[in-house]
């Protein structure tokens, strides 16, 4: 009894540690806050400013399968400290270039991508550090650093606006000692404390012989197929790296299954509660998932992964609607600073920069707080569709595409900037709706047995769209601005500024509608198929 105490004891300061670490880890999405002001300085196009904050995102997103595949196999502590270093050494090169007035796009670009992938990495880490110390509760655990990860950009906008207002050199010195320093720290106590056991049970030797080197303790080498035929709940995880292989068999009484992602950040899923954690990023993502979500919707027997994934022509739908809809986000995300610069200075020419920097991280708090909310609001939405109604989950994709082409439409006539606020409040949102509903519909629609992996893979969409419509945002302002002699860049067209990249975003909306209702429609059509194939009645 006395030393299950310390245990917990230990647990809870570990998931302090974690919550402080994914705190640290979403610092990609306040680049708006202080990029206007950089690329000023610095005389930077719009283009090229939004060229380095599209490798931040880069970062975030391109390696989260081997992430996720390092650690899996190396345990989650190495990747917080690799975390930790990536991320001072890729944000102390922006405090010293603001503070030169000169450098490098190129290197700018590489330096920014190395915040993303450390953001990546350690956020990884604590999330399945989270999962592994509660087994009884992980959907809670995993909670708590995923709600950080989202509030992360809230949380350093705000601290410097109080700390450092108007002063991007300052700020941005504060993401490189705050991020690295917050997440060093977090490294000593996120570790793993499993129950302790006087002796390992016949099903944690059995399993400690399958995680071992051994090639004979592989009867199926890498067939995983058998495995494919079992029940969920007969499943059992392996011992993780790191964990002691003596308490191996606590983890397994707890556990009855878990997929941890390769993908950013890590997807737990305990079905030996009512309730199951599937966790998404990126910026991070939470949603919950019941068990019978899976088991009573017909899918849990579906295995769909790998190529035939890419075969599946559903799998192509779902990827274009979050290559649009994630995409038309993050434009505004990365933007919504330079809308607010490009509006203040039409209404009032007078306006000061320690004015503007302020304003920025307010409309970046905005978003954090919103898509948090949304996140939210779209897991309880959901699940209150699926179990209340019978209605197909994808109608919470309906619900964000109609809250980004509203997002939109505000964007293409708001001249006030007073009201600039309902354009962040509303990407906020359906930005939250979009991530916190795919990972169940991902779920649903192919299996939970690779849902991990089909997740990974999903996630990458993004990477195409947000290119595309970040570059063509610079490229519309640009022709806009006007280079002083000093080599100053203004724009005092207000909305005529950006007013025809929002144009662009809102056809892409309208299109992301009509896949969302055809997905709807395509797949009540495949349920009908299923039945009928299988004798059973609608």
């Amino acid at each position: 009894m006395a030393a299950n105490i310390t245990v917990n004891r230990w647990r809870i300061i570990a998931s302090i540690a974690a919550t402080l670490v994914a705190l640290a880890c979403g610092t990609n999405y306040v680049y708006s806050a202080w990029a206007p002001q950089f690329a000023q300085r610095l005389r930077f196009s719009v283009t090229q400013s939004n060229l380095i904050g599209l490798f931040g995102n880069l970062g975030m997103y391109t390696l989260g399968i081997p992430v996720g595949m390092f650690v899996d196999h190396k345990g989650p502590r190495p990747a917080i400290l690799a975390g930790a270093v990536l991320l001072a050494v890729g944000y102390f090169p922006f405090h010293v270039a603001y503070d030169r007035g000169s450098a490098s796009v190129s290197l700018l670009c590489f330096f920014s991508y190395l915040t993303g992938l450390g953001g990546c990495m350690a956020c990884s880490a604590v999330v399945k550090i989270s999962a592994l110390n509660w087994p009884d509760h992980r959907g809670t655990a995993t909670a708590f650093p995923l709600a950080a990860f989202g509030l992360s950009a809230f949380f350093f906008s705000s601290l410097g606006s109080l700390l450092f207002p108007g002063n991007p050199s300052d700020f941005l010195f504060l993401l490189a000692a705050g991020t690295s320093s917050m997440t060093f720290i977090g490294f000593f106590f996120a570790k793993i404390h499993p129950t302790p056991s006087s002796s390992p049970s016949s099903s944690a030797a059995a399993y400690a012989s399958l995680n071992s080197d051994d090639p004979e303790s592989h009867p199926h080498g890498d067939d995983d197929e058998p495995l494919q035929h079992l029940h969920p709940r007969e499943l059992r995880p392996l011992p993780e790296p790191g964990t002691p292989r003596r308490t191996s068999a606590a983890i397994n009484s707890h556990s009855s299954s878990q997929i941890s992602s390769p993908g950013y950040p890590s997807h737990s899923i305990d079905l030996d509660d009512d309730q199951a954690r599937l966790s998404v990023d990126a910026s991070h993502t939470d949603r919950l998932i019941t068990t019978s979500d899976i088991l009573e919707s017909g899918q849990s027997h579906v295995d769909i992964r790998g190529l035939n994934l890419i075969k599946d022509p559903t799998f192509w739908l779902f990827f274009t609607i979050m290559s649009i809809l994630a995409g038309v986000g993050i434009m505004t995300i990365n933007n919504i600073g330079n809308d607010s610069k490009a509006l203040w200075e039409r209404y009032d020419p007078t306006v000061t920069q320690h004015f503007l920097v302020a304003a920025q991280q307010m409309h970046v708090s905005v978003l954090s707080v919103c898509s948090f909310v949304g996140r939210l609001s779209s897991g309880v939405g959901s699940d209150w569709l699926a179990k209340s109604h019978g209605a197909s989950r994808v109608w919470c994709l309906v619900i964000a595409t109609v809250i980004f082409l509203a997002a939109q439409l505000c964007a293409l006539n708001i001249e006030n900037p007073h009201l600039l606020l309902s354009v962040s409040t509303l990407s906020g949102l359906g930005y939250g709706f979009l991530f916190g509903v795919f990972p169940s519909i991902v779920a649903e629609q192919f299996g939970i047995h690779g849902m991990s992996q089909n997740w990974g893979f999903l996630t990458m969409a993004p990477t195409i769209t947000s290119n595309v419509f970040n570059l063509f945002y610079g490229h519309i302002y640009d022709q806009q601005v006007t280079v002083k002699d000093d080599g100053e860049r203004v724009c005092m067209h207000g909305l005529g500024c950006y007013k025809d990249a929002y144009w662009l975003t809102l056809a892409a909306c309208a299109i992301g509608l009509g896949v969302c209702l055809w997905v709807i429609h395509y797949t009540k059509l495949q349920r009908k198929m299923i039945f009928a194939k299988e004798g059973g009645q609608l």
